[in-house]
């Protein structure tokens, strides 16, 4: 319960990941352990066929536990970013193109939604339409491009390095209300999945997030 508590104090709600059409659930269960690992709590992401991906439990090491996952409709992406855009948050999307600018120099201070495109075409026009920052990681050798397991964590590293800079992760950043209301249904889960004794799967559902 302790650990818990800790946990959900050094949360950053303002900090959130959104990934397109990321089709390898593999990479998807290492990018929800980075995310955990620095404090992300909401991860969104689409697929071309409105599938749940799978989650790897053996890569995540519990971090699934402790993130809440929405899968986003695919026709409603661009929905999403504009609400989120509306919500406040800058749009921060990977794409390599003329005005994008080393992923260093965003502020991540900011509420921020890092996008993070698929494996093989990365963010698709739409999205890059909706863009607040595009971004991209500089490159030193003949490979352009990395896993986007990597790339994500390379971002987030950044973004947790501004945060603990500006003292976020040593100030709540969910209320008291929110973080009683968070802790009640994780310590239900787990609860519930202890009496079962295994017949309930020891996972928060996924949201589906629809517009």
């Amino acid at each position: 319960m302790a650990r818990i508590d800790d946990i959900l104090t050094r949360k950053q709600p303002l900090l959130q990941v959104f990934l397109d059409n990321v089709h390898n659930s593999q990479n998807l269960s290492t990018i929800i352990r980075t995310a955990d690992a620095v404090g992300v709590l909401d991860i969104f992401y689409a697929t071309p066929s409105n599938e749940t991906l799978r989650i790897h439990k053996t890569i995540t090491q519990g971090a699934h536990r402790w993130t809440h996952r929405h899968r986003v409709s695919d026709a409603d992406t661009v929905k999403f970013l504009k609400q989120k855009k509306q919500e406040g948050f800058q749009v921060v999307v990977t794409h390599l193109e003329e005005r994008a600018v080393n992923f260093r120099e965003v502020d991540y201070t900011k509420p921020t939604l890092i996008v993070m495109g698929n494996e093989k075409e990365g963010v698709s026009d739409e999205i890059i339409a909706e863009a607040t920052d595009v971004i991209v990681i500089p490159m030193q050798g003949m490979v352009q491009s990395l896993n986007v397991s990597v790339a994500t964590a390379l971002i987030l590293y950044e973004a947790e390095r501004q945060l603990d800079n500006a003292g976020m992760y040593a100030r709540p950043q969910i209320s008291l209300k929110k973080r009683k209301e968070i802790k009640d249904a994780w310590v239900h889960r787990d609860t519930i999945a202890r009496k079962s004794k295994g017949t309930i799967a020891l996972e928060f559902k996924e949201e589906v997030i629809n517009l």
